[in-house]
């Protein structure tokens, strides 16, 4: 029985869409919210779901494999099926945040991302999962960003994910939830209508002893760590990064790198001129420059451009292991899963992110077996049905 589900005779749940009712019912609305929300009208966000069902899929009706391979490897790392945790800042809707994520993903076979905005540090993390890749936002100095991939690297991270474009997102149209900078008495008297409502919520952080929610790995060599938003307010006062900047960076970490956010085909050629081992198709979850397209139609062109010189991974509205097989039909070696982990999680700790991953390795299994294949390496663009205009060819003379 879940430990803070106690009315739920079953903790497992079937759907991610139900793994989101429950964080809805668990988790204070405004922290809900944060979750949710994209940037401005919410445009992106919804396109990068509802594409995935403008897809259709070709089953056979006879012949299928009585058995079927998911494993494939991500920047020479084993996995155990083509679906990797995507960083995402301060995780800490439970306790144990990050740690809890990395641990299921762990279990499961694949590989942790964790933000520089994370709540745990490099190391907790690395610890509960030694196949973690760390992600870097242009912020600070070039020495402070040197100190932070050396930390990195020393703790054991196996890869560096770049990541540039959150600094885009202005605003949302229905307002941006006030999210405390430390769980401490102070923010939970402040939180007190919504912690009433969410009792259980209320009880996991006392319980924990409200631990801290800053910024650990961004911590400089001396002196405290900065508060999530201290960090931010430093990121927005950095300069953005050029070519030649993503460049250095890969330079200086020397080891596996992927560029995330790439949505154009010119970008993505560039990232292969700078040398990148990967690139993720990704428009951040919506927290970009709302309307840009959904990953999904703006895939195919970018795999076709320059997938047999880099690994194309995508990150973007992934809901169920039907995606996971439309988007690796489309090009992509693997997808990059955000908020269907952290509903995971919300709903029931390191066990609901397991559940979640379950989930999308059954999806896919499902999948591979209508389409009447023993392994996603025969998935292709022939076991889909794709509608005129679906596709977006961004970056291109040919646009």
């Amino acid at each position: 029985m879940s430990k803070f589900w106690p009315w739920v005779k079953n903790p497992w749940f079937e759907t991610v869409l139900e793994a989101q009712r429950r964080s809805k019912k668990f988790l204070p609305p405004s922290v809900y919210a944060a979750l949710v929300a994209g940037s401005e009208r919410g445009r992106t966000p919804r396109d990068n779901i509802d594409a995935f069902g403008e897809l259709e899929f070709s089953p056979h009706v006879a012949g299928h494999q009585s058995s079927r391979d998911l494993a494939t490897t991500i920047l020479g790392i084993p996995v155990s099926m083509p679906v990797m945790i995507s960083p995402t800042g301060v995780q800490a809707i439970r306790p144990e945040g990050e740690v809890a994520v990395a641990r299921a993903a762990a279990n499961r076979g694949t590989i942790m991302g964790l933000s520089s905005f994370a709540s745990k540090p490099v190391e907790e993390v690395v610890a509960a999962n030694e196949n973690t890749f760390f992600q870097m936002y242009w912020t600070g100095s070039k020495a402070a960003m040197v100190q932070r991939m050396d930390r990195a690297r020393a703790a054991g991270a196996k890869a560096l994910i770049a990541t540039t474009d959150w600094s885009f997102s202005i605003g949302r149209d229905w307002g941006s939830p006030a999210i405390p900078e430390r769980m401490n008495l102070a923010a939970i008297y402040k939180m007190v209508p919504e912690g009433i409502r969410r009792i259980p919520w209320t009880l996991t952080w006392l319980r924990a002893g409200l631990p801290d929610l800053s910024a650990p790995n961004l911590k400089p060599p001396t002196g405290p760590a900065p508060t999530f938003f201290g960090a931010y307010g430093e990121w927005q006062q950095t300069l953005p990064p050029s070519w030649e900047d993503i460049e250095w960076l890969r330079k200086e970490w020397g080891g596996k790198f992927m560029l995330k956010g790439v949505i154009r085909v010119d970008d993505a050629k560039r990232a292969v001129d700078i040398g990148a081992d990967a690139i993720s198709v990704s428009n951040h979850g919506g927290n970009n420059l709302d309307t840009t397209p959904a990953t999904i139609r703006c895939l195919p062109a970018i795999a076709e451009a320059v997938g047999d010189q880099l690994e194309v991974l995508l990150d973007g509205g992934v809901r169920r292991g039907g995606d996971v097989a439309k988007a690796l039909a489309l090009g992509a070696r693997a997808v990059m899963i955000g908020r269907a982990y952290l509903w995971g999680l919300g709903a029931n700790g390191q066990a609901g992110v397991e559940n979640v991953l379950d989930l999308l390795r059954m999806g896919l299994d499902s999948a591979l077996l209508g389409l009447g294949h023993s392994s996603i390496d025969q998935l292709s663009r022939d076991d889909l049905n794709i509608p005129d205009g679906f596709e977006r060819v961004l970056g291109t003379e040919d646009e």
